[in-house]
């Protein structure tokens, strides 16, 4: 366990999607806007105003069309390039206020700090304060911030801090009276527990356990009897005993997956291989990113799961690597031939994916005796070649066979897609 004088704080973006779409477009404001998933299926984030409309997250869109219709909710598909540089922004604007190992990315939007060291000389209410209000000057995206003894303490205090408009949109946990704590912990049903999901939920529900003051209450020996020494960890820093350090460097992935659904079904086995080569193109870029060697290759497909009128198709095949590698031709080669296996005839298939595992650090990696290295040496100035281009021109000039060209059968639907502010053919014109 850590230093039980620890204080976190996380920092979170309210409604994510929604306020990085707003910033550019402040004719939004004020206004129910949802932000729909790939091929605008479901929605993942949604205004606070389409929320009171009772949009619940994840709810299709054909579902609630009667709802978007009749309230003028505002429409937009996921604009994932927007909001990763919306993000990579914010976490620069945080790191202003912490040093390095102060700071965790914890997703696109959450952020953890370390204050520790800061409480001796600020108000960390008021230190947290000016971190929302350069946030909200700088880049116009609103946040909260839950400052508390432990990582799930901040979380918690963080989901208050949403909550409460009285408090402005910090809650510091450490500071505040526990008699306000004790009531505000009984407010909130336990599910809004991190680490807490719907099983453990039912679970405690069945124990008598409803709310927050009711699991900060438990025994944790009963806890750790009836769960696991994670729920366990998760009372403990309830009680303020740190169990949960900060992340500087991401736990290497034991698996990489790259998959979509298509925005129409498709029938062809070259719709299927084009799709195919897009997704490990993805899978591979990351798997170098992290500096990682494949040695299992896994390919799949499915119809749609859905259509009861016809049988549900769902196959998948696995490759072995005889030597692990990064090299994105070597990896696209054996999974389109792989798609000869999977393929069927007079099938509709909906979604494919391809699955890069039995990973391991490319520098740990030990060569055996009979591998041509000046072989190796070729592919990885292959790949840096290719990296480079894509840094320099974007990833659609240089890409494998058809699968970046426009206009693809099995392209995502993104009618409502929104442009991407921050390249030059797309930016903002301001008239007079």
């Amino acid at each position: 366990m850590a230093d039980k004088n620890k204080i976190y704080a996380l920092v979170d973006i309210n409604n994510c999607y929604v306020s990085c779409e707003r910033v550019f477009n402040p004719s939004l404001n004020n206004k129910p806007v949802i932000v729909l998933s790939n091929n605008d299926g479901c929605a993942v984030a949604r205004s606070q105003e389409a929320k009171d409309l009772g949009i619940k997250m994840a709810v299709p869109l054909f579902q609630i069309k009667d709802i978007v219709e009749r309230q003028q909710v505002q429409v937009l598909s996921s604009n994932y390039a927007l909001y990763a540089e919306m993000s990579r922004r914010f976490m620069k604007v945080l790191s202003d206020f912490v040093s390095p190992k102060e700071q965790e990315i914890y997703s696109i939007d959450e952020c953890f700090l370390d204050l520790t060291a800061h409480a001796e000389h600020y108000d960390l209410t008021e230190y947290t304060q000016q971190i929302r209000q350069r946030v909200l000057s700088w880049l116009g995206l609103p946040v909260c911030i839950g400052i508390g003894r432990t990582k799930t303490e901040a979380k918690l205090a963080n989901h208050i801090a949403k909550k409460n408009t009285y408090l402005q949109g910090v809650c510091n946990l450490v500071s505040m009276d526990p008699c306000s704590i004790e009531a505000l912990y009984q407010s909130i049903e336990v599910s809004e527990i991190w680490g807490v999901g719907r099983k453990h939920t039912q679970k405690l529900n069945g124990m008598g356990i409803h709310s927050v003051m009711d699991f900060v209450q438990a025994s944790p020996l009963i806890i750790q009897d009836q769960f696991s020494i994670v729920m366990h960890r998760t009372l403990l820093e309830l009680h303020g005993v740190p169990c949960i350090q900060l992340e500087h460097t991401p736990p290497a992935r034991k698996q990489i997956i790259s998959s979509r659904s298509f925005g129409e079904r498709i029938y062809h086995i070259d719709d299927l291989k084009e799709a195919m080569s897009l997704y490990v193109m993805d899978a591979v870029n990351r798997l170098r990113e992290e500096q990682q060697l494949c040695g299992c290759l896994i390919g799949f497909v499915q119809s749609n799961p859905f259509d009861s009128s016809k049988p549900f198709y769902n196959k998948s095949l696995s490759l072995a690597l005889p030597e692990p590698t990064d090299n994105l031709l070597v990896l696209s080669k054996l999974l389109t031939a792989m798609v000869d296996g999977l393929y069927a005839k007079d099938i509709g298939f909906k979604k494919c994916g391809v699955i890069l595992t039995c990973l391991e650090p490319k520098a740990n990696h030990v060569y055996d005796m009979f591998t041509d290295m000046k072989h190796g040496e070729i592919s990885d100035a292959l790949m840096n070649s290719m990296e480079r281009i894509h840094s320099k021109f974007g990833k659609s000039k240089l890409a494998l066979g058809a699968s970046m060209m426009p206009n693809r059968r099995w392209s995502m639907s993104r009618d409502r897609l929104t442009q991407n502010y921050f390249k030059w053919d797309q930016i903002l014109i301001v008239n007079n």
